[in-house]
């Protein structure tokens, strides 16, 4: 099977116990997360290959990590020691119509400080077919985005397939580079695109649906914004976007668009794939969808070969994610199968 690498930062996550308020009480869940540490974990757990390229902190913290990620079947070889800290994320977890929320602490964590040569991507690439990044990492710090280009122009070189989900996130971009400037040129080396309407708008400037605050979903106006990034990026031979029609904070409507360099025309919504669309009441937590979207995609790409088909693997493997608590993923192989074959009951299983 092909082996499939990413890098980024994972975190060490706390969250204020079900939905409460962050301090409402004196209790706080530690996990850890991070986005392409889930798509790591996501892809180990279907059974993929999967290995994550990081820096961790040389303490205990950095060691409970390591082992998290060992336990779930990821492949931690070419993860970096150093001294330092672990970046930190709060989330409360939103109700009805009040928002989910993330605070930030990780400033100064290891790799914010990465040096490019803290992970030898020859040697990482050697038995890998596919990597993964995305663009919250280059957001962290200088060092984080330069880390970043030289890993993805290192991939392209050797011959990987790369994906690359644009991620934008406001609250990090404050080392001064332009995250338009940082993310096309990332973006120039991937062979799929991943993102939502406000990631291709805002990491790349690339005009996009003008009513989505809104709710509103126009098929022919995504489709248009995914050729458009096709045409501007001429390596990539995909660009999805993920639909969501955010009706309150646990209650959403879920599918996604795939459009193909093959299956395109400049400009226009022909060729577009649009998934089954999934209406998800009751979310138990929405952080690490869009990442399990990701390895859905990947997963399904190298598996299906066939662009619905990865489509649909993709909505009903993230669908399912909106169902567990936390960052990772933790679907048995088989279960987005099953969803994708109609069985959406939520019956017991005997």
């Amino acid at each position: 099977m092909m082996n499939v690498i990413t890098f980024g930062e994972i975190m060490l996550r706390l969250k204020s116990p079900g939905q409460e308020r962050l301090f409402q009480s004196h209790l706080m869940e530690a996990t850890f997360g991070g986005s392409e540490g889930n798509v790591a974990v996501a892809l180990a757990r279907l059974g993929q290959p999967a290995a994550f390229a990081t820096v961790l902190p040389d303490n205990q913290i950095g060691r409970e990590c390591l082992r998290e990620l060992r336990y779930h079947g990821v492949d931690v070889s070419h993860i970096a020691i150093k001294p330092g800290r672990m970046g930190i994320y709060f989330f409360e977890n939103g109700a009805n119509q009040r928002p989910s929320n993330v605070i930030y602490d990780r400033a100064g964590s290891t790799i914010a400080e990465i040096e490019v040569d803290d992970v030898d991507w020859t040697e990482a690439f050697k038995k890998a077919g596919w990597f993964h990044l995305s663009g919250i990492t280059p957001a962290i710090s200088r060092k984080a985005a330069d880390a970043s280009i030289a890993a993805a122009k290192a991939a392209k070189i050797a011959g990987l397939t790369v994906s690359f989900d644009l991620n934008f996130r406001a609250k990090l971009w404050k080392y001064g580079a332009k995250a338009q400037d940082v993310m096309s040129e990332i973006a120039a080396f991937a062979d799929v695109l991943i993102g939502n309407e406000e990631d291709y708008q805002k990491s790349l400037g690339i005009e996009g649906p003008k009513n989505a605050a809104e709710g509103k979903i126009d098929t022919e106006e995504y489709a248009a914004m995914c050729s458009r990034a096709l045409q501007r990026f001429p390596a990539a031979r995909y660009a999805s976007v993920t639909l969501r029609g955010s009706h309150s904070a646990d209650s959403n409507d879920w599918s996604a668009m795939l459009l193909s360099r093959d299956g395109t025309r400049a400009g226009t919504s022909e060729g577009a794939i649009v998934s089954r669309r999934y209406a998800i009441s009751d979310i138990v937590d929405r952080v690490g969808a869009g990442d399990s979207f990701s390895a859905g995609l990947i997963y399904g790409l190298i598996n299906y070969g066939e662009p619905r088909q990865a489509l649909e693997y993709a909505v009903a493997l993230s669908c399912l994610k909106h169902s567990i608590s936390g960052d990772f993923a933790l679907v048995e192989p088989g279960e987005a199968e099953k969803l994708m074959g109609g069985d959406a009951s939520g019956r017991v299983q005997r």
